[in-house]
């Protein structure tokens, strides 16, 4: 049961959920104390793995029938039989989320709720907004949401407004290129996402277009920032002038991921130890 839970929580993608609850961490702390608080602790840990069961969980208990036809999930990622296990696991998961309004500051708690609601009414009716195309790329921008949290908790006041904005683009970005391989089972299974009505190409222009705007944004906060997250487009124009296939290119963002986030990490942290 554990094992297939641990699955079920794509392991390769826990930082897509704790990576920004590191970020925000680092941003909005003012001491080093901050960084290694309880509260600290235990939103990374949360993000780490239950907020990833409860996010995953629910989309696979509602994608069941889609994903018969998805051969991502016949080794890197798990079909859901029916096993009961799963719901009662995100429930808990949820009730643990829910946790955090009685430790955190009133500041944190729309991002709390937000990330929450939107992770359930992303793959659950009555909203499934991963049905409905556009709006299943806006509503993934749930993934900065942790990040806002976490920088909330800490600070006691609001994210800067330009950050949130443009790491809501950066995972609308992300969310539909990761959609690119699902295409044709999505279509085979009659989903109409994003990516099923644009086609490879234009979606690959829509995730560049989303971080490009997103560079913009974060270069009017810093330049470096900016600078950084240039790395997004410039990587679609890799794939496209070397002719990856999406499919191959996907499963190195993790690594990608993980090593921009590490920087945009380490700059908040050298202004928490030397500002």
């Amino acid at each position: 049961m554990i094992r297939s839970l641990l699955k079920l929580s794509r392991p390769r993608f826990w930082l897509y959920l704790a990576g920004p609850v590191l970020v925000g961490l680092a941003y909005g702390a003012s001491s080093l104390g901050d960084l290694l608080s309880l509260v600290s602790l235990a939103l990374f840990v949360y993000f780490l793995l239950p907020a990833n069961v409860f996010l995953y969980g629910i989309n696979d208990v509602f994608d069941a029938d889609i994903d018969e036809g998805n051969p991502k999930k016949d080794e890197r990622e798990t079909r859901y039989r029916g096993d009961r296990t799963v719901p009662v696991a995100v429930a808990v998961c949820a009730l643990l989320g829910l946790g955090f309004l009685l430790v955190t500051p009133s500041a944190a708690w729309p991002w709390l709720l937000g990330f929450l609601v939107l992770g359930a009414e992303y793959s659950a009716p009555p909203l499934r907004f991963k049905t409905t195309p556009i709006l299943d790329s806006i509503s993934n921008g749930l993934y900065v949401l942790p990040g806002a949290l976490a920088y909330a908790t800490l600070s006691g006041s609001q994210p800067p407004f330009l950050a949130v904005l443009g790491g809501w683009l950066w995972a609308m970005g992300m969310h539909t290129f990761s959609a690119i391989p699902d295409i044709e089972p999505d279509r085979r299974a009659g989903i109409r996402t994003t990516a099923t009505i644009l086609g490879e190409s234009r979606t690959l222009a829509y995730c560049a277009a989303c971080w490009l705007a997103a560079a913009g944004l974060f270069a009017l906060l810093d330049v470096r920032a900016g600078v950084l997250l240039l790395t997004y487009p410039l990587l679609v124009v890799v794939w496209v002038a070397r002719d990856v296939t999406i499919s191959r290119a996907y499963w190195w963002y993790p690594a990608i991921n993980t090593a921009v986030g590490a920087v945009l990490t380490m700059g908040g942290l050298w202004g928490v130890l030397h500002g």
